[in-house]
């Protein structure tokens, strides 16, 4: 028999792992301690968006510490009004149908007859509906723990302690614009934990890289000492399946190392680093080849050689950038190329190269695709592009011996910009430009980037 003392000291999660409940609440005590927390006042978490990764974030931290209900309050916000199509409602049926735990739970919380309506047409499901439920609209097959859901963006953020930003980064701003109205009357900064990837090019005064942190820290005026990035190789509901992975968090000391430990599970090992610019603008790096490795794949019937030709061109326009963004690019060559490696094969910007590339999906359906979100691989294309074609950034070719904009020696970003924004070309202009005779050896890119100095304080805002 199990003594009253051990089943106290574990906590058994929704989704089946167990933990020591002990280790869990002294580590929720030491960052209360650390954000000034008096006994009886709850720690406030709040993600901001909902989409697989914000999603899955928050459920983690709720499987983790919800229990401690006197403590910690964890919500989730998204928008109202999203209707869940009714293909996406029969899917979702035999989602739940398939995995008794989750149905047996639908039919404790009496929340099981409305997913029996909305397959029978008889009843229209919201995405923020399906969500208190656990289910993520861009991630059905993953059910998530039930969600403490908040759709009024005052009444989730106000007075909120920890925010995580889910946010693409085409939304950030907007949202963090708005957000800020509801701060004027804050005393104190709260933590900022922006999980998004993705980047925006600004021409003026200087071509510059803005990110999603800059973006939060210009939209509400919370210093960059309080915002911080987290990303990692991960793909999210391998995550929540309890898949090993890991992550990095980046930032300011006095909340990095808290955080790392506050976010750290058996599964889940996160790392920290002071680097935090360089390490979100190599998060929306990856994004931008992942799209171009899905066409390959789809154009050469997963043939590994075109798919490895690919990645060796990819990767070294890839160093060659970097070069450009950071004094020492070589701390960056393992995660880069981490992350790299898990979009290519699971992500959804490689897929969405793929469907582009079969014709089943089309240019003219927009970056925000059903059941997968925003494509923020497609953005970062045209902010790369931009930056990268400015004069004022140019470097000196040495085969040519003359001085050229640095996107002239990325081939496979060129060409990406010209199927994807200027729709010059179709997506097997891709093969065409890995074929083209003229170019260069990868090797040469890398060579040329290690050989010169090519950094660029400025891309990234610095004198």
């Amino acid at each position: 028999m199990v003594s009253s003392r051990e089943a106290i000291a574990n906590h058994i999660h929704s989704n089946g792992s167990v933990q020591n409940s002990n280790g869990i609440e002294e580590k929720l005590d030491q960052l209360r301690r650390l954000l000034g927390k008096s006994e009886g006042d709850l720690l406030k978490i709040v993600g901001v968006g909902a989409g697989a990764w914000g999603s899955v974030f928050a459920a983690m931290l709720h499987d983790s510490y919800g229990h401690l209900r006197e403590k910690v309050q964890i919500r989730i916000w998204r928008r109202a009004g999203r209707s869940v199509d009714r293909a996406t409602a029969e899917h979702l049926f035999e989602v739940i149908n398939s995995r008794e735990d989750v149905l047996r739970r639908l039919i404790r919380r009496c929340a099981y007859l409305k997913y029996v309506e909305a397959r029978l047409g008889d009843r229209t499901l919201y995405a923020d509906e399906i969500l208190k439920d656990g289910f993520c609209l861009n991630m059905i097959d993953t059910p998530l723990c039930p969600m403490k859901v908040v759709t009024n963006l005052q009444e989730a953020v106000w007075d909120a302690d920890i925010v995580v930003n889910g946010l693409p980064s085409t939304e950030t701003r907007e949202v963090f614009e708005e957000i800020r109205r509801y701060w004027n009357e804050r005393i104190t900064f709260p933590i900022i934990i922006s999980l998004s990837k993705g980047i925006e090019a600004a021409l003026e005064p200087v071509p510059h890289i803005i990110t999603p942190t800059q973006m939060i820290s210009r939209a509400t005026g919370v210093p960059l000492e309080n915002i911080l990035y987290l990303g990692g190789p991960n793909i999210a509901s391998e995550i929540y399946n309890k898949e090993y992975a890991n992550a990095r968090i980046c930032g300011a000391e006095k909340w990095r190392k808290p955080l790392a430990k506050f976010l750290r599970q058996p599964h889940f090992i996160v790392w920290d680093n002071s680097d935090l610019v360089t390490h979100e603008v190599m998060g929306g790096l990856k994004n931008v080849y992942a799209i171009g490795a899905g066409m390959v794949a789809a154009l050469t019937n997963e043939s590994a050689t075109s798919k490895s030709v690919y990645f060796a061109h990819c990767t070294s326009e890839m160093i060659f950038i970097t070069h450009l963004l950071t004094e020492e690019p070589e701390k960056l060559a393992g995660p880069l190329l981490a992350d790299t490696y898990v979009t290519l094969l699971k992500g959804r910007n490689a897929w969405y190269g793929q469907m582009l590339a079969k014709g089943e999906l089309s240019l003219d359906m927009g970056d925000s695709i059903k059941g997968k979100g925003m494509i923020q691989g497609v953005s970062a294309v045209e902010a790369f592009y931009e930056l990268l074609s400015q004069p004022s950034l140019n470097v000196l070719h040495p085969g040519d011996n003359k001085h050229v904009a640095p996107v002239e020696l990325c081939p496979i970003l060129k060409t990406l910009y010209k199927i994807l924004i200027k729709r010059e070309l179709p997506s097997e202009g891709i093969l065409e430009a890995l074929r083209d005779e003229t170019m260069n050896d990868p090797r040469d890119r890398i060579e040329i980037a290690q050989s010169h100095a090519f950094y660029k304080p400025s891309l990234l805002g610095q004198p």
